[in-house]
């Protein structure tokens, strides 16, 4: 069955789906402060480490996409850029597609930031009790990327 036939979804599990809601927002701000508290040794904020990790899962990408993978405003996009360009984390370089919309991309240093950052937080998840398997976190996954979905239309500009 396509999504697009599939039934609505009922109150209950409506409420259910509101329930996800209401801890990702808590989850994700705890997530923000234990960064910004363990990240003094990089000296990296949260949006500056966000643009940093998508460009080393992505390679290089131009200002507009990051916002779009983010879904955030491009102009606070570039000011992370710029942010991270100051500490020499990251460099602008041609873009062959678009004359004006250079593309960013990781310098050594920046890629030794971000995977310092990184290190330390896996060091922190392994600490999660071993009572989540795989398939709870397949699930999890599978939940929330098809909520970001259901949100694609949202404007962040």
């Amino acid at each position: 069955m396509s999504e697009a036939s599939r039934a609505p979804a009922s109150d209950e599990l409506a409420d259910r789906l509101i329930e996800v809601f209401d801890l990702v927002g808590p989850l994700y701000r705890r997530a923000q402060r234990k960064v910004e508290q363990d990240a003094p040794i990089e000296g990296l904020s949260v949006g500056v480490r966000a643009v940093l990790n998508l460009l080393r899962e992505h390679g290089p990408m131009t200002v507009p996409q990051m916002g779009r993978a983010q879904a955030l405003s491009r102009q606070f996009v570039q000011r992370m850029i710029n942010d991270a360009a100051a500490r020499r984390l990251v460099e602008a370089v041609p873009n062959p597609a678009h004359k004006r919309s250079s593309l960013i991309r990781l310098t050594e240093e920046g890629r030794n930031a971000i995977g310092a950052v990184i290190d330390r937080e896996r060091a922190v998840l392994r600490q999660i009790d071993g009572d989540l398997t795989e398939a709870d976190i397949a699930a999890c996954v599978h939940v929330l990327s098809r909520l970001l979905r259901l949100l694609d239309d949202v404007d962040v500009d």
